[in-house]
């Protein structure tokens, strides 16, 4: 598990559908507060943030998770008064996986089917690997 701070952004750009909405800043609020109550289980090391647009504009609200070393995950459709346990429970999860990565059969809930993209971590190629290669 890494020893940096782990990273939930949140979309504040996105409108729900037909209305000028945003659901992103109650999103943020409901989500800090619960992993407040959940520190216990899910630790206290994640930081949640507001960011301005992760182009998920028809799949509102979006969701990411970061963290160094560790795949990047991106969520689309979450519902602020819907689906705060289901983001709870995969910052526990994925708090946990030494590299981030995880199947969708493996996340809780509705982040199954809401995956909009899981990015992996970078590699630093260094010259001892790059002689493997070749």
């Amino acid at each position: 598990m890494s020893a940096d701070t782990h990273k939930i952004f949140v979309c504040t750009s996105c409108r729900q559908k037909g209305t000028q909405c945003r659901p992103g800043y109650e999103l943020i609020r409901k989500l800090r507060a619960a992993l407040r109550t959940a520190a216990p289980l899910v630790g206290d090391d994640f930081e949640v943030s507001g960011i301005a647009c992760m182009a998920g504009c028809s799949r509102p609200c979006t969701v990411a998770y970061r963290a160094s070393e560790k795949a990047t995950y991106l969520f689309g459709d979450i519902d602020p008064d819907t689906d705060i346990d289901d983001l709870v429970a995969f910052a526990k999860q994925y708090r946990e996986l030494e590299d981030g990565w995880c199947n969708s059969t493996q996340r809780p809930g509705k982040l199954r089917k809401s995956t909009l993209a899981r990015i992996p971590a970078a590699l630093i190629v260094t010259e001892a690997d790059k002689a493997v290669v070749t």
